[in-house]
């Protein structure tokens, strides 16, 4: 039994208000129980405990040598919360070099969508991922491969960062078209953070002189990394936000920017 200290003073303990004015139906469920919700819902997102401060609020935009791209990308970011709606399905694929702030925005849209929106949402890091399901094919190991994917595939929102950051293989593509595929087929949104520049591979370049000095330094591309037809599939789910800048992280020793 909740003591007197525990009870809401709107709802009574009930878990429901009024809502003044209304004729019919004239209660809604109280600021306490969202509340509970959000905090549920915080903990079921499993944002790692590096990033747990990073808010949309607090992004930092305003430095010595900030590219405009990286005030632009927390106004999509800001505007998506605004505007979401879990019906289109449509996310944000956050294109930048290493630390831009693309993880910070990521968890940043996803703390907001969990607090305003009572969104169910989920962090994956790309490369974590992918170790959890190579394991779950151990026989030791309780977990199954439907068991790791499972939450990646039903959450409402995704956030998968630095998607491309593990060396492609048959079986690396194959498992990243079956994330991508099946969210793109249930229309569920998804937030992804890449380091690698959204071009095409290097197979598919107009200009692509294999064996030449160009081909040798060139630097690896989404496309590389991820494969032409899921490079596409991005296309077809996600806004595509660039950040172009130095490296925050290191120039300011912060670990708030991925």
């Amino acid at each position: 039994m909740k003591s007197v200290a525990e009870v809401c003073p709107l709802c009574a303990g009930s878990g429901w208000k009024n809502v003044p004015g209304a004729r019919e139906h004239g209660v809604t469920r109280c600021d306490c129980q969202v509340r509970a919700r959000a905090g549920s819902l915080l903990t079921a997102a499993r944002i790692p405990r590096r990033y747990e401060h990073c808010e949309l609020a607090e992004f930092t935009t305003d430095f010595p040598g900030a590219d405009r791209s990286i005030a632009l990308a927390n106004i999509a970011a800001s505007r998506f919360v605004q505007e979401f709606d879990p019906r289109e399905g449509k996310g944000l694929l956050l294109v930048g070099g290493i630390g831009t702030g693309k993880t910070h925005l990521a968890v940043g849209i996803l703390k907001e969508l969990i607090a305003i929106r009572g969104s169910a949402c989920l962090f994956c890091d790309y490369r974590e991922l992918l170790k959890q399901i190579q394991n779950s094919y151990n026989d030791s190991v309780q977990a199954t491969e439907l068991e790791v994917l499972r939450p990646v595939f039903e959450a409402e929102v995704l956030a998968l960062d630095e998607l491309g950051a593990v060396k492609p293989s048959e079986w690396v593509w194959d498992t990243v078209s079956l994330i991508l595929n099946t969210r793109y087929n249930d229309n569920r949104t998804t937030i992804i953070t890449t380091n690698f520049p959204d071009e095409p591979a290097a197979g598919t370049m107009e200009f692509s002189p294999r064996g030449s000095a160009f081909a040798a330094t060139r630097r690896e591309t989404l496309g590389d990394r991820i494969g032409e037809r899921m490079r596409s599939r991005l296309h077809e789910m996600c806004r595509i936000v660039k950040m172009e800048g130095p490296d925050f992280r290191q120039k300011f020793k912060s670990a708030s920017f991925g």
